[in-house]
């Protein structure tokens, strides 16, 4: 049914039904009488097998997790009531806390930019709490011979990633997932892959992601829902089920590690929304806050034993991009842009990696990647601006803090680079305090808490590249 407005409306958000064949996932959802769906397609999972191993009901419980968090977007057409429909036996209250907590803060970009708030999601109804403890029981999962499955997206923090796994000498698995919001799926996997070939993994894991909900003209069709915009940004779309969707594998596979490449910065927003208070965080999926959240409930709801975190979250980009530099060569394969890959040269995401790569790496190789000087480039001028703190908000998207942004326009100016962009920088950004900016951002937070297996073998790679960033920043700005 059509909402009468936009101030009457309270609309619910229905979770219709998932099924599985022996590849495949798929979901279906609703708003109303909007009808929306989704589907995985696994590559090397069997989820016959997996049902014959650890039951129909308790892979029923990995199932409905999937559908819930991928009908989490539909939220954003401002529903007041979330039914679970004919999945009323799985609601538990930390589902449901979980459940709101994520949208809060994965959402908070879009309702900032839709004036909404105070809107904290539907309010779950239709629910059964009978033996709750007993739905909460976790999987017992069978390890296998390769511990570590690691999230492959194709950007320079995936490669920097396995390379610190390698010289470690620690085996690891990949897995990636390519999905119509980001474009060709073909298209992805065969840039992703080209960058795999400079990894030496165990296995490679595809997930092929359909979805209809991204590109519907919901807001132009339906403007009584009351809300002025949809995530722009494809990135918002899958991160809350990021993890969901790698527990199949950790079943099929029996990987006790999922280990994502979320560096530093990711724990830092974008602004401080002054109506309510809080930090607004385009990616606050990469947060440790995040990662801690979702970990701790998976670990206690859903498969017992198994560990989820960001093996660069110690560090910053500059020590990040220290460890490329080990492996230059393989920079011109990566790529990062979310709306033309590999890099369409004029967004947010590919105008900071431009600038950090210029910065931190050999300029040729850089050239070679990019057909342009984005500093010159007139689209860009606005992200540069956001990001170097001259405007209401950091730049929405994955980029560095603004200190981190000005320490790399200070190294392009000394080496000669030009641009508006760096016009801009020399003109309109007071004198910085580099020496301590440096320090801070070469710096590795030994405190972050990885698994004891993990310690004498990476922070030593990390300690090395901070210095050796520290000393060639140092002798650049001389």
């Amino acid at each position: 049914m059509k909402p009468t407005s936009s101030s009457s409306w309270e609309g619910t958000l229905t979770l219709d039904s998932y099924s599985r064949s022996r590849h495949q996932l798929s979901f279906c959802y609703w708003v109303d009488s909007l009808r929306f769906t989704d589907s995985y397609w696994y590559d090397n999972v069997d989820f016959y097998e997996l049902e014959e191993r650890y039951g129909q009901a308790q892979m029923g419980r990995i199932y409905f997790h999937l559908l819930a968090f991928e009908a989490m977007k539909a939220a954003c057409l401002k529903p007041k009531f979330f039914d679970l429909g004919q999945y009323s036996q799985y609601y538990t209250e930390c589902f449901d806390s979980l459940w709101h907590e994520i949208f809060d803060h994965t959402y908070a970009q879009w309702r900032y930019e839709n004036n909404l708030p105070f809107y904290k999601g539907p309010t779950i109804v239709n629910v059964n709490q009978t033996d709750s403890q007993i739905k909460e029981i976790p999987l017992e999962p069978i390890f296998g011979e390769t511990d570590v499955l690691a999230s492959f997206g194709g950007g320079k923090d995936s490669l920097v990633l396995c390379k610190l796994l390698e010289r470690a000498d620690i085996s690891f698995s990949c897995y990636s997932y390519a999905g119509t919001a980001f474009g060709n799926i073909e298209k992805q996997f065969s840039l992703i892959e080209n960058l795999l070939k400079h990894t030496n993994y165990v296995r490679f894991h595809r997930n092929y992601g359909y979805g209809d909900y991204l590109n519907t003209p919901v807001v132009r069709l339906y403007p009584e829902y009351g809300v002025k915009t949809q995530p722009k940004d494809p990135f918002l779309i899958p991160p809350p089920t990021a993890l969901f969707t790698m527990l199949p594998l950790v079943l099929q596979y029996g990987y006790r590690y999922i280990i994502v490449g979320n560096e530093r910065s990711a724990d830092t927003g974008n602004l401080i929304w002054q109506e309510t208070g809080e930090e607004i965080n385009h990616q606050w999926s990469k947060t440790t806050q995040s990662d801690r959240l979702i970990a701790d409930y998976v670990r206690a709801k859903l498969i017992k034993g198994l560990s989820y975190f960001s093996l660069l979250k110690p560090i910053y980009d500059p020590v990040i991009f220290n460890l490329l530099s080990q492996d230059s060569h393989a920079f011109s394969d990566t790529h990062s842009c979310n709306f033309g890959k590999p890099w369409c040269e004029r967004c947010a995401k590919c105008a900071y990696v431009y600038l950090s790569a210029m910065a931190y790496l050999p300029q040729e190789k850089v050239r070679a990647v990019f057909q342009n000087n984005l500093f010159d480039l007139p689209e860009n001028q606005i992200w540069y601006r956001q990001m170097l703190g001259l405007e209401e908000h950091k730049a929405f998207e994955c980029v560095g803090e603004i200190e981190e942004v000005r320490l790399a326009f200070e190294i392009c100016r000394q080496k000669g680079l030009t641009g508006q962009a760096i016009n801009m920088f020399i003109n309109e950004v007071p004198p910085q305090d580099y020496q301590k900016i440096v320090k801070k951002y070469t710096q590795v937070n030994s405190k972050y808490e990885l698994p004891q297996d993990f310690i004498a073998k990476i922070f030593p790679q990390m300690e090395a590249a901070a210095s050796s960033a520290q000393e060639l920043i140092a002798e650049q700005l001389k």
